[in-house]
């Protein structure tokens, strides 16, 4: 499986359809990310989509024979949630991905904190404080390198379309 922003050409917003739902991560009270899948150009491909609460409660509405299930659980983990983040997973035989028939997404990229979007280059300093670790274990830890051109594989949802049959 691939991510989803290496498929894309430019960082424009655009559409994916066939998208299944395999997992719902509260974040906070107030935000989620779902993480979903995405098939087309004979390709499957994953990403995170970040939303609100409202968008999540119309996805589930439009997951067909498992909307009222999918409600009913995302209720209850909200109700007994007591540690941030939490995790429902759709990814198994007995739990499959949730499939959205018939919906588009509308997704736009995000970007990291100092991406190509940043108008303003500030110089920041910073003084290294001294640490209760010992110098051998700084070695231990790398900075985790990625390349700030590209934007994250996390998006933000535009808007949520439905297919009109004839």
């Amino acid at each position: 499986m691939e991510r989803l922003i290496d498929a894309l050409a430019d960082n424009a917003d655009f559409f994916v359809e066939q998208v299944e739902i395999t997992a719902i991560v509260f974040d906070n009270t107030n935000d989620v990310t779902v993480w979903a899948t995405t098939f087309f150009d004979n390709t499957l491909y994953f990403f995170h989509l970040g939303l609100q609460f409202q968008s999540l409660d119309l996805l589930l509405r439009l997951a067909g024979d498992r909307a009222e299930t999918l409600q009913e659980q995302v209720a209850e983990a909200l109700a007994t949630v007591t540690e941030w983040p939490c995790l429902l997973e759709y990814n198994t035989s007995e739990v499959p991905p949730v499939p959205l028939p018939g919906v588009a997404l509308k997704l736009a990229c995000t970007y990291p904190a100092n991406g190509p979007d940043d108008d303003e280059e500030e110089e920041i300093s910073f003084m290294q404080l001294p640490s209760d670790t010992d110098e051998s274990e700084e070695d231990e830890y790398e900075e985790e390198e990625f390349d700030e051109e590209r934007p994250h594989n996390i998006f933000y949802l535009e808007g949520i379309f439905l297919r009109l049959e004839p």
